[in-house]
């Protein structure tokens, strides 16, 4: 079954600071939307907003048409993965795999040289590695969308192959929106790309409409 993510009339304010207004955004299911933007400008905010982390001055977040009133969101419907460490470091993978209800034995086939650190307690691992989990444990949920902020900024080279090769194959079972300012791999995987400017989303045609919206000046590092 396919599902829609949509929100729209966000109006986020810190102070007398506006950061968003007349955002639009939409994630579906089988595609992957990314999200772009300069420092500061609310890429972070906004996927608070979806989650209902954060409560905006004026927003309509809706899953399926039906409107997210509270702050409360299902895991079933919706998982979040943040910048910082959200695993409790305590913990093995044999028990974050269980507690997720997640199978290991399919995360070893994308990662095999995890399989040495089943009973290893996660804080044993180096923070690289303790990011592939959290990454894995978002993405493998059972839930109709993830929110990945910065998946690729904090894993080793070798392993961003396997990470995006895992969001590509999820993707048929789920919507997925990407921020990172590794933005090369954004433009690589995504199917729709919305980039934050002066507060607003924008939907680009192609990648030159990076440079018009100042995104960048050049893109060079995108070819």
């Amino acid at each position: 079954m396919n599902h829609t993510l949509e929100a729209d009339s966000i109006i986020l304010e810190f102070g007398k600071k506006r950061v968003l207004q007349d955002v639009y955004i939409k994630s579906e299911t089988g595609k992957i939307t990314g999200l772009l933007g300069r420092n500061g400008t609310g890429k972070t905010c906004l996927l608070n907003v979806l989650y209902g982390k954060l409560i905006p001055v004026n927003y309509s977040v809706r899953v399926d048409s039906k409107s997210q009133l509270t702050s409360t969101r299902q895991k079933n419907e919706m998982m979040y993965l943040p910048q910082f460490s959200y695993i409790p470091k305590s913990l093995s993978l044999k028990r974050i795999f269980k507690d997720f209800n997640l199978d290991f034995s399919g995360f070893k086939k994308q990662f095999p040289e995890f399989d040495k650190y089943y009973k290893t307690k996660i804080n044993k691992l180096s923070g690289g590695e303790r990011r592939i989990i959290e990454i894995c444990v978002i993405l493998l949920s059972k839930t109709k969308f993830c929110l990945l902020d910065e998946p690729f900024s904090h894993v080793m080279p070798v392993h961003l192959d396997s990470i995006k090769r895992l969001i590509k194959k999820e993707s048929s079972k789920k919507g997925i929106i990407i921020t990172d300012h590794l933005y090369e791999h954004i433009l690589e995987i995504c199917d729709n790309i919305y980039v934050i400017s002066n507060g607003k989303t924008h939907l680009i045609k192609n990648k030159n409409d990076l440079v018009t919206l100042g995104y960048t000046t050049s893109l060079k590092n995108s070819q």
